[in-house]
């Protein structure tokens, strides 16, 4: 700010030019600090360059100028400074040129009387203008302060004049922002703040806002607070002219009082809510300073704290070596105890330091480990526990480890464990407590499920405490003293149950330490299982690898058997192989093969071993079949197959169990040779061991024996197209499902079926012969059922024939099997005649059998021997040579009436329902004629002619 001066401290200069100096005289005559003269404007303009002037002083006059051009040039290089003219007559154009000069004071020659008073006037006109413009230049640098948006406005708010920060801030230009209101800018979100700020420094008041506003920064907008001022302006009057608006960005001095006052926040609850107390005390150990958290140790309020006056009474006397404090400064992890307000007992760690901290010297932080250590010593409980639990072998074991261990562990009386049963599906108690037993009295057996608080832990696999069990909706039993309890899990084998008489007994150690204890447990009991399931996986594997090397030795003696089943051409043969096969190489004690006597009272030998001891075994038991107790009987008796696992087993019931076992027969097995009805005998096998026959074993021995049958089987057929004499037997049927049956009633006709036979894959065709009814219609009648795949006419007329494709099986292949032939079958519309030709080799009651089970109702009405006429291998020699093509064309040709005489159809016509062309079908019987002549001729002892053609 410019200093005020006076005419007393002032330094004048005098410009006259002239021998007289009338002016210089008179100012000199003033009291100035120093007064000097020049003669014209260079020394004038000279001296203000080198001396700090406070007012000049000049005539009109001067030496080739003018006191108005020295005016002019003074105001060039320094507007502010005061200058008198003082002319030598003076009059007002001259006085109006030196005001529009800038002259400071005006004072005629003749006027001198009053040029101390101008002088006075001027110093003090020059005086205020240096303020004047001092503050104008403050003002300008304030106002063009890059670090600010600064604003002139009028006391209506509009913008007179913006800086360069705030132009560009705004991104407009000076002539965008003149003249609009500034609450309208686009920074403002509220123009009624803004609004209310420029009316109240309208009104003489500053006006102060703190605004979030949106400032480009270079890499687009961005959020920034603005600390906006606004000023009233007043002139020499104090009326406000004009308002000056400042906006400085304060968001960073915002985000620091945010931080700071967060971070006071945070101390201030971290104080408040820590574990660890800090206590500060003086020399003698009085508390200078209480942490506000006090109370979370010891259960007193900081005043309580100042008020027992010295530490001593606080953690005890003699907490720590003073000498040991002062050598190191600091001494860390004291341990002590101390007793709460509720008169509990805390063990603590203390770090105890110096400190020079207002009046106190010494600073504690105490840190309650009471919790910890009561931890550290239930984990080396449950150290020991687990160390036990690692040699429990059942589950039994650790149920009892746990209950017994848990008062150790946990400091609670009641304790049980409950084991869930999965053939029940029952939470069963397997151990529990005496205290548990005094206070809850025996735990019942609950169902797993939500009726009960052990089902739902269980169901669920997550823990419940309870402060109070009595509050439990699912309580199972209301009077139990116990009030406190926990139910944990343990996986999938059952619940923990621990208790006590106190509400409220589950702080956070006592429930993580119950967790920990019945995860331990869990792991055992999962390690028990995991190893009993290794152990009856090994017991399952070595079981199966003695099942694969039985069965592979059984693979190994059906193969044998197999390759001895196909090479035999007799029974006796298969039979001797089989009982050799199944005692070769010590695979079985004995083997024989029997059959039911012609009498059917008891079973005979056919076939054995041969060793002496199994000869003895048979003559010294009972076969039977009246009272059947030898399995080979029984399964003779019952046609099922017979196991005697230990042969020891009812050993004084049955004599020929001890007549096997003195044999070292310890068990048996027995299984029918049965094919399709037919039963060839019983295998029997005997072995050294008890339970040589398990499932495996049994199972192939029991499709050995339909093996050995269908061999049996095999070998009566071809010894039955080699035998002369044959069996006939006459059956009346009378099952109304039968299809020839179905069609004779349907169509009050005679169907005839003399043994021809064509087999199809998965058909079979026969050709019936039709008397009383039209070919068609038994054909139309027959596609209508089920069994009946396809159906075509042969001939025409009466006792024409029908091409029937009937489903399989049917009966004549059944019987073929077994070496039977099916001679003719007749059905009338009251009943079914059957006729079969049944060999010598085959039991002819078997044969009856087998015709009674494919009918609902069979009767047997005649039973005679016949013997074969044409040589025994003629027909077998034929079959052999024909195709299946060669016969079936020959059949159609001889049903279809084609080698009747007069024909009854032609080649041609056979050969269309054949579907073949009439050469391949005149081919096929010409072929057909010469192989049968062939035969004939050979089987008579005449030889035949061959021909190309044959």
């Amino acid at each position: 700010m410019a200093s005020v001066r006076t005419r007393d401290d002032s330094r004048l200069l005098v410009v006259e030019t002239g021998a007289e100096t009338p002016l210089t005289d008179r100012v000199r005559e003033l009291e100035s600090d120093e007064v000097r003269s020049v003669p014209d404007v260079g020394t004038a303009l000279e001296t203000l360059s080198a001396t700090e002037i406070d007012c000049v002083v000049t005539a009109q006059r001067l030496d080739g100028t003018t006191g108005l051009e020295l005016l002019e040039r003074l105001r060039e290089c320094n507007p502010a400074l005061p200058v008198v003219l003082v002319p030598e007559e003076g009059n007002e154009g001259l006085a109006s040129d030196a005001v529009a000069a800038g002259v400071t004071e005006y004072l005629p020659l003749c006027g001198l009387d009053e040029l101390e008073s101008t002088i006075d006037r001027a110093l003090s006109t020059g005086t205020a203008e240096r303020r004047r413009r001092e503050r104008a230049r403050q003002f300008e640098s304030i106002f063009a302060d890059p670090d600010a948006y600064s604003w002139t406005l009028d006391p209506d708010g509009r913008i007179r004049r913006a800086n360069e920060a705030a132009l560009e801030a705004l991104d407009a230009g000076a002539d965008e922002s003149i003249d609009r209101s500034f609450a309208t800018l686009s920074w403002w979100e509220s123009e009624a703040v803004i609004g209310e700020a420029i009316d109240r420094a309208a009104a003489g008041t500053i006006a102060r806002r703190e605004l979030e506003v949106s400032v480009d920064g270079g890499r687009g907008t961005e959020p920034r607070t603005l600390d906006v001022t606004v000023r009233p302006v007043r002139d020499e009057t104090g009326a406000v002219v004009s308002l000056f608006a400042r906006a400085v960005d304060v968001t960073e001095r915002v985000r620091l009082e945010t931080e700071l006052r967060q971070s006071e926040e945070l101390h201030r609850v971290t104080l408040n809510h820590m574990t660890d107390t800090v206590l500060i005390t003086d020399d003698e150990g009085a508390f200078t300073y209480v942490c506000p958290n006090v109370h979370f140790i010891f259960g007193y309020t900081d005043d309580q704290i100042h008020e027992m006056g010295t530490i001593d009474e606080l953690l005890g006397p003699e907490l720590f070596d003073r000498e040991a404090l002062a050598a190191e400064g600091v001494l860390t992890n004291i341990e002590c105890t101390a007793t709460d307000r509720a008169g509990r007992e805390h063990s603590l760690l203390v770090n105890v330091r110096e400190v020079s901290i207002q009046d106190g010297t010494m600073l504690y932080s105490c840190r309650d480990i009471t919790t910890r250590k009561r931890r550290e010593e239930a984990l080396t409980a449950l150290h020991g526990t687990a160390r036990e639990l690692l040699y429990a072998e059942t589950e039994p074991e650790i149920a009892d480890r746990i209950v017994a261990d848990a008062t150790d562990v946990l400091d609670l009386e009641a304790s049980a464990a409950l084991r869930f049963d999965t053939d029940e599906n029952v939470l069963r108690p397997v151990a529990a407590s005496s205290g548990m037993d005094r206070l809850h009295g025996p735990l019942p057996t609950r169902r797993a499920n939500d009726d009960s608080i052990s089902g739902q832990v269980f169901l669920t696999g997550e823990a419940q405490f309870f402060g109070d069990v009595r509050e439990s909706p699912t309580l199972s039993d209301p009077t139990t003293e116990l009030r406190s309890v926990g139910f944990v899990p343990l996986g999938d084998h059952g619940v923990f149950v621990v208790g006590s008489p106190e509400v409220d007994a589950f702080d956070e150690v006592s429930r993580e330490l119950t967790e920990l204890l019945a995860a331990t447990a869990e792991a055992a009991l999962d390690r028990v299982e995991r190893e009993r399931h290794l152990r009856d996986r090994d017991r399952e594997l070595k079981r199966r690898n003695q099942q694969l090397t039985r069965l592979n030795r059984m693979n190994e003696i059906i193969r044998e058997i197999d390759a001895a089943l196909v090479g035999a051409e007799t029974r006796e043969e298969i039979e001797r192989a089989v009982c050799e096969r199944l005692t070769a190489a010590e695979r079985f004690a004995f083997a024989w093969i029997g059959a039911a006597d012609a009498a059917g009272e008891r079973l005979e030998s056919s076939a054995h071993d041969g060793s002496g001891r199994g000869r003895e075994y048979l003559d010294s038991v009972s076969l039977s079949l009246a009272e059947p107790t030898e399995p080979a009987a029984r399964t003779a008796a019952s046609r099922e197959v017979t196991v005697v696992p230990n042969v020891v087993d009812e050993l004084h019931d049955e004599p020929w169990r001890r007549a096997a076992l003195s044999r070292d027969y310890q068990s048996a097995i027995a299984v029918p040779l049965a094919y399709d009805e037919f039963t060839y005998g019983v295998l029997t096998v005997y072995a050294d061991r008890p339970d040589a026959f398990d499932d495996t074993t049994r199972a192939v021995l029991a499709e050995l024996g339909e093996t050995i049958a269908a061999a049996i089987a095999a070998v009566e057929r071809k010894r039955a197209l080699l035998s002369d004499s044959r069996t006939r037997l006459e059956f009346d049927v009378a099952d109304e499902e039968f299809v020839f049956a179905r069609l004779a009633r349907r169509l009050d006709c005679v169907l005839s079926f003399d043994g021809g036979v064509r087999q199809h894959e998965g058909t079979v065709a026969v050709f019936v012969t039709v008397d009383g009814a039209a070919a068609e219609d038994v054909a139309a009648a027959a596609t209508d059922l089920v069994a009946v795949e396809d159906a075509q006419t042969v001939g025409d007329g009466d006792g024409s024939t029908v091409l029937l494709e009937l489903s399989r099986p049917f009966l004549a292949l059944r019987l073929a099997d077994h070496g039977i032939v099916l001679h003719r079958l007749e059905a009338t519309p009251e009943t079914t005649r059957l006729v079969v030709d049944v060999p010598s080799s085959v039991d002819p009651a078997a044969s009856a059998d087998v015709v009674a089970n494919a009918f609902t109702d069979v009767e047997l009405r005649s039973k005679r021997t016949v013997e074969r006429t044409a040589p025994r291998d003629l027909r077998s020699e034929l079959l052999d040579r024909l195709t299946d093509r060669q016969l079936e064309v020959v059949q159609m040709a001889y049903y279809g009436g084609y080698f009747e005489s007069p024909r009854e159809r032609s080649g041609a016509e056979i050969a269309e329902t054949l579907g073949i062309s009439s050469a391949a079908f005149y081919r096929h019987v010409r072929r057909v004629q010469r192989t049968l002549f062939a035969v004939l001729l050979e089987e008579t002892g005449l030889p035949a002619v061959p021909s190309a053609g044959g």
